[in-house]
């Protein structure tokens, strides 16, 4: 195989570099098309744009592949909790127990967040969308933490990133509490990550917390299924924002904005949404499942099919069972519940579905498992930023310790030639 690509443009040729990936993925490196062809490549979206090299993520959507530092997902989901993924990620290997033990308690003792914060968090009224109080909370750290970080320092990456660990489930679970009418709490050192995050987020003024170990499973299993997506929109905008320097901080909070879109991490959200709109039009899931095949029909089936995997989510396989045991363990009466249930049932049996490869996505079961857990459709993004939050800050950090230049992408102009001005009178 050549390792050089070659361009022909009006009898020139031109040849550039291409790089091999170790999965064998194959890159053409134009970095020097503009200044030798005097040209650029056009590609809307970046659909197929590599924009750096990463060892963090490998995604495979033609095979449902999708691997954590080479460890498969699958593997991650049954074996690993939430803190050795989030460790695994940011630090390119899973830890040992003494250096878990610490990760942990260096955690902890970073999960205090001022109190001047709570006068910010009393600034938003209740109808405030909790992704963009999440965004202005993550924001407004910065200046409770103003020095920036020296990406040279060990020390002082690792203080950064187990701060952001620490303060930002007590951001989630504030917001929650303010949209719900709760008082604001703080953290239980005797509990788990995952454990400590839904006690701050549900527990109730003078009465037992409570909680069925199936529901943690199903919690950690879920932020683990959203550590990391490879270069995503939010990944790739926390790395731009980070290009240019700006801290952790900022750029996660830039981060969480690209994820709050509908076509990104709101898909969750639009699962439950469309399964009310079938409940109210009468629930009969045939209908709308017909309507879905039928091209002239404006219904979108959402939470089926993946604009990555083109065979099956191989996050939804996994979480798939968790559904089942949070609904069977809960046994929770819904008919929203029930509906998409024959939803599922309906897609995986349908030739049209099964030979389109349309299964239910992560979007479909997260959604569920959100609903039955008592956690409300707006806040469904910002439990998806706190399971990504291990993947951003990964990002960051690689891109910033690769000394990476800052993004500057280009673009085809297509406006007005050069004109001549006209004082306003003659307009």
């Amino acid at each position: 195989m050549s390792d050089k690509a070659i361009l022909e443009y009006q009898g020139k040729k031109y040849e550039f570099p291409v790089t091999e990936g170790t999965e064998g993925e194959l890159g053409i490196n134009i970095k020097t098309l503009r200044s030798e062809a005097g040209m650029i490549t056009l590609d809307r979206g970046y659909k197929n744009t590599g924009s750096c090299e990463s060892a963090i993520t490998f995604l495979d959507g033609e095979k449902g592949i999708l691997r954590y530092r080479g460890y498969a997902i699958e593997d991650l989901a049954e074996k690993a909790d939430f803190l050795e993924v989030a460790y695994l990620l940011i630090f390119g290997e899973l830890p040992n127990k003494e250096q878990l033990d610490k990760f942990s308690a260096d955690i902890r003792d970073e999960s205090e967040v001022d109190e001047e914060m709570k006068k910010i968090l009393d600034g938003f009224p209740k109808s405030a969308h909790p992704m963009g109080v999440l965004s202005s909370l993550t924001s407004a750290l910065i200046a409770f933490n103003p020095s920036s970080v020296n990406v040279d320092s060990e020390e002082e990456m690792y203080k950064a990133i187990v701060k952001i660990l620490g303060k930002f489930p007590v951001l989630v679970a504030w917001t929650l509490r303010k949209k719900n009418s709760l008082p604001l709490n703080y953290g239980d050192d005797s509990l788990g990550y995952v454990e400590n995050l839904h006690k701050m987020m549900f527990e109730k003024p003078g009465k037992k917390y409570n909680v069925d170990q199936s529901v943690i499973d199903a919690l950690d299993k879920l932020l683990i299924l959203h550590a990391d997506h490879e270069q995503n929109c939010s990944a790739s905008t926390v790395r731009m924002v980070g290009s240019s320097h700006a801290g952790l901080f900022a750029s996660i909070s830039a981060g969480i904005s690209a994820l709050w879109g509908p076509l990104h991490g709101g898909a969750n959200q639009a699962v439950i949404e469309m399964l009310e709109g079938i409940k109210q039009d009468g629930g009969d899931t045939h209908k709308f499942m017909q309507k879905a095949k039928d091209k002239e029909d404006p219904f979108r089936l959402m939470g089926f099919g993946h604009r990555v995997y083109k065979n099956f989510d191989p996050r939804a396989k996994i979480i798939k069972k968790s559904a089942d045991e949070v609904l069977g363990g809960l046994g929770i009466e819904d008919p929203v519940l029930d509906i998409a249930k024959g939803l599922e049932k309906e897609a995986l049996e349908d030739d049209y579905f099964v030979q389109r490869k349309l299964y239910p996505n992560v979007d479909f079961y997260s959604g569920i498992i959100y609903r039955a857990l008592g956690i409300p459709v707006e806040m469904f993004t910002v439990m998806f930023a706190l399971g990504r939050l291990p993947g951003w800050i990964a990002q960051w950090r690689e891109m910033r310790l690769k000394k990476e230049p800052i993004g500057r992408p280009r673009q085809i102009y297509v406006g007005a030639n050069l004109r001549d001005f006209k004082v306003v009178g003659e307009r």
